[in-house]
């Protein structure tokens, strides 16, 4: 039996292991001709043993291609971690691994999208999916498909879900149980998702006869801490809402906590319905009310779109929408009785 080597084990490792040349070990590994398969054989049974692994930026320099597909996300959060997972089924057929980079410090900082590819593309990746990116349109030398698109008129391939209509269906729902004052804590301003879904509120609200008060409107930026302090300033107020609805499910966390240390009990004192549907929504107690978006579904989308325009196919759409569905827990309820 090889023993493993303490320190990353070379091609030469495995050539004085195998007891063959560099040049086999060479043949063997990336499938060339002129090497007997009960060699190859060999040869390969020494890599797995020693943990061999060719250099990617060598490879990539031999090829133009490394195999892999790299995702950027401003954060590593429930959303990007149930996205990663979407990608990852999404590439289950496909011969390439999953190189996940966070923005993390530098996601407000617009255009770090731009700094992150200018140090991936061309050496580490062969294509990438943008997680909710702070720009419209980017230029870089591998294909790109983002997910949650900047607002505005993207050139870039895009899948995002059906904002507007997730979130006309969740204040509807509240409106149809007797809520006529409904607080709302938006997202990302730059984000379509979040414009979408503001839009999906007032209409909903239009539709039935409620006029927006725009004082119950708070930005709570996709973030806890954001949406905590937008919760606090309405929660606080003497004519304070029976409900809100939170662009997504963190910030519907974040409203919750804070119903809390004032004493309101949700539902009984509050509604509140968010959006996303991320693992932690149906594990709350009350369980959240939300609208539930296909996030693995969207990774996995967006990673079959990849697929094709690197393979220089020409997708029938490049803008792609997908469906959500209202998912009513205990969350909700009619608006508190004024004695």
């Amino acid at each position: 039996m090889v023993a493993h080597m303490s320190t990353r084990p070379t091609i030469r490792d495995v050539a004085a292991a195998a007891g063959v040349s560099v040049a086999t070990v060479s043949k063997a590994v990336n499938s060339r001709y002129g090497v007997a398969p009960a060699t190859v054989d060999h040869v390969m049974r020494i890599v797995r043993e020693l943990g061999y692994e060719s250099s990617l930026i060598a490879s990539s320099m031999r090829s133009r291609r490394t195999g892999v597909i790299g995702v950027l996300v401003a954060d590593f959060e429930p959303f990007s971690a149930e996205i990663l997972k979407g990608v990852s089924a999404g590439l289950r057929e496909h011969p390439f691994e999953l190189l996940a980079y966070s923005g993390s410090g530098h996601a407000e900082s617009e255009g770090w999208e731009r700094r992150s590819l200018s140090r991936l593309s061309g050496t580490l990746i062969d294509g990438v999916i943008l997680v909710t990116p702070t720009v419209v349109n980017i230029t870089a030398d591998v294909p790109i498909v983002a997910i949650d698109p900047h607002t505005g008129p993207a050139d870039l391939p895009t899948v995002e879900s059906d904002s507007f209509g997730g979130a006309r269906a969740a204040v509807g729902f509240l409106t149809e149980l007797g809520h006529t004052r409904i607080g709302f804590i938006a997202g990302r301003p730059d984000l379509r998702s979040s414009i979408a879904r503001e839009a999906g509120y007032r209409s909903a609200l239009a539709d039935a006869g409620i006029a927006v008060d725009s004082s119950l409107i708070g930005v709570g930026r996709y973030a806890q801490d954001t949406a905590r302090e937008a919760a606090t300033a309405l929660l606080s107020r003497p004519d304070r809402p029976t409900a809100i609805f939170a662009a997504n499910d963190l910030s519907a966390i974040a409203i919750i906590e804070v119903a809390n240390l004032l004493g309101l009990e949700v539902p009984r004192d509050l509604s509140v319905v968010g959006f996303d549907d991320i693992p932690e929504a149906s594990q709350l107690t009350p369980a959240l009310t939300t609208v539930r978006q296909q996030m693995q579904s969207l990774g996995a989308v967006a990673a079959g779109l990849l697929m094709s325009l690197m393979a220089d196919e020409h997708p029938a759409a490049q803008h792609l929408r997908l469906p959500t569905k209202l998912i009513a827990r205990g969350t909700t309820g009619p608006p508190p009785r004024s004695d």
